[in-house]
């Protein structure tokens, strides 16, 4: 992911790299606040939404589970401090047409998933993976899933494949061992990370299944070594107790599978390193997550905007933020892999995902999700 947009950051814990401030919007902001005059209103504006269908909800379900709906339209207004009875247009979009819906398809998964253990059975938790480009809003969308879990009462954790970047030693010998080739230069693509520590975490985190078992799930500090990163110390990992139920998994390349080598050469032959690379993902993530959320994007150099702005906005902030040339050189090491992975990761669906147990999401420029089934055309 290596996501540093203008949306919330993580949920707040106490390791380097993560933000303790109170979480801002993601929410474009508006002079004119739309007041919520009825419930009638809402029930309208909820199945005017994108993603009503593809959650499998007809009106007359939004009708029967209006309160669940209202409840957590509530409990999101809240946690992005937002008076409920005084959303603009584009905050109701974003809680009601985004957040909600997909945590209403989240729970019912984790609902089917634990359907399938007999009583007494000891039930590992349903990873749920979400795959997005960089900025497009994925951070703040699995704080807010994680945030409305909890308030369900289910226990759940987050994971970013940034937490299984190399160390700064490791991620040195892997720049020296590939001389010249800008993809592996910095941690981000195919081979920056640490398969073997990832599969241990997953294992194990699965395996939180009963009451006082505990364990620290990883962190990555981006700030370290001049902002080249390095895996945080341990003592700062945040806790979680089990039963788990849920773990989201999040990254902007989960689901990526291999490709034929001249397909990759024909688009940068940077990438033929990373593409073999590639071939170990599937076990080493994949394979763990079994239901998918995949956002979708329909021009990969919306990264770029996105990014932009994210870097323009901690300037304004007083906080350091990347130059323009500076944003362009970052996101140009990850252009190639959206290129030759996303087509076939829209047209297919991550590797090993069932149709049932997968989300695609379409979005706009504005990070809004949209009707849309078409692939787009992310070639050059």
């Amino acid at each position: 992911m290596d996501d540093n947009s203008t949306f919330l950051p993580c949920p707040p814990d106490h390791s380097p790299g993560r933000s303790l401030a109170p979480p801002r919007s993601s929410i474009t902001p508006s002079s004119t606040p739309a007041l919520v005059a009825s419930v009638e209103d809402l029930y309208d504006f909820i199945c005017s939404g994108p993603l009503v269908d593809k959650i499998g909800y007809t009106k007359e379900k939004v009708a029967e589970s209006i309160d669940r709906w209202l409840r957590c339209g509530g409990q999101v207004a809240r946690l992005f401090r937002l008076n409920e009875l005084q959303l603009s247009e584009a905050e109701k979009a974003r809680i009601y047409h985004f957040y909600i819906p997909v945590f209403l398809w989240c729970e019912d998964q984790v609902n089917e998933h634990r359907a399938k253990y007999k009583e007494g059975d000891d039930i590992p938790p349903l990873v749920i993976g979400v795959s997005a480009p960089q900025g497009s809003g994925k951070t703040t969308l699995v704080f807010a899933l994680d945030y409305l879990f909890r308030a369900a009462g289910r226990k759940s954790t987050t994971l970013s494949i940034d937490d299984f970047y190399l160390t700064a030693k490791e991620q040195s010998e892997l720049r020296d061992k590939n001389p010249g080739n800008a993809l592996l230069e910095l941690r981000g693509n195919a081979g920056s990370h640490d398969l073997q520590f990832s599969v241990e975490t997953l294992e194990a985190l699965t395996k939180l299944t009963k009451e006082g078992m505990k364990m620290k799930v990883p962190r990555y500090n981006k700030s370290a070594f001049g902002g080249r990163g390095d895996r945080a110390d341990p003592s700062v990992w945040p806790e979680v107790e089990g039963p788990l139920e849920v773990i989201l998994f999040e990254g902007w390349m989960l689901g990526f599978k291999p490709l034929p080598n001249e397909v990759v050469k024909a688009v940068d032959p940077q990438l033929e390193v990373v593409n073999k690379n590639l071939e170990a993902y599937y076990d080493a993530w994949d394979r763990f997550i079994e239901s998918w959320i995949v956002i979708k994007i329909r021009e990969p150099n919306c990264v770029f905007q996105w990014r932009l702005q994210a870097e323009i906005a901690m300037r304004a902030d007083g906080k350091p933020g990347m130059s323009d040339e500076e944003v362009m050189d970052f996101v140009s090491r990850y252009l190639p892999a959206y290129h030759a992975y996303l087509p076939t990761l829209y047209k297919e669906g991550p590797n090993g995902s069932k149709p049932e147990h997968l989300l695609v999401i379409d979005i706009d420029g504005g990070r809004n999700p949209i009707l849309g089934t078409e692939v787009p055309n992310l070639k050059k």
